[in-house]
């Protein structure tokens, strides 16, 4: 979780995809990147859900402070996960950044009616693709602010 300055504290990311070419590929990204990161993978909908509100395996979990989320994934796709997440007071300040290979305007609209932070097509070029995630890390890391966890007010 992010406590004061951005360049000295671990980001927890939460990775939401099912192609482990995808996986490897951001992990490595992340990794040369100018931030310290923790990744966490969940490969299929259900997963996150149970990673985002610490259940099951996940009990232990971390509340990330970013969510890279694809659309489609198996069990509970990520139109669901999104609508599931946006709509918990717990969970809906996260921001989740849709990172996926449709580039339909149909999704877009539907993500953004949902209340993702952004959506972001995947590219096919590996080059591109490293643009991509470095381009994620440097606006949700470097220029924008991310939000703490809740008040609780019980």
């Amino acid at each position: 979780m992010i406590t004061g300055d951005v360049s000295t504290s671990t980001i927890e990311i939460l990775l939401v995809e099912d192609n482990p070419g995808d996986v490897r590929l951001t992990r490595e990204v992340l990794r040369e990147g100018r931030f310290r990161n923790n990744l966490h993978v969940c490969g299929d909908g259900e997963q996150a859900l149970e990673f985002l509100r610490l259940r099951g395996p996940y009990a232990r979990a971390v509340r990330p402070d970013l969510v890279l989320l694809d659309l489609n994934l198996p069990r509970k796709d990520g139109r669901e996960v999104l609508a599931e997440v946006k709509a918990d007071p717990d969970l809906r300040s996260i921001p989740i950044v849709v990172l996926t290979t449709s580039a339909s305007e149909q999704d877009v609209l539907h993500s953004y009616r949902l209340h993702a932070n952004s959506f972001i097509t995947k590219p096919v070029d590996l080059d591109q693709f490293v643009r991509v995630v470095n381009g994620i890390q440097s606006f949700w890391l470097e220029i924008a602010r991310l939000p703490g966890p809740p008040a609780n007010n019980d």
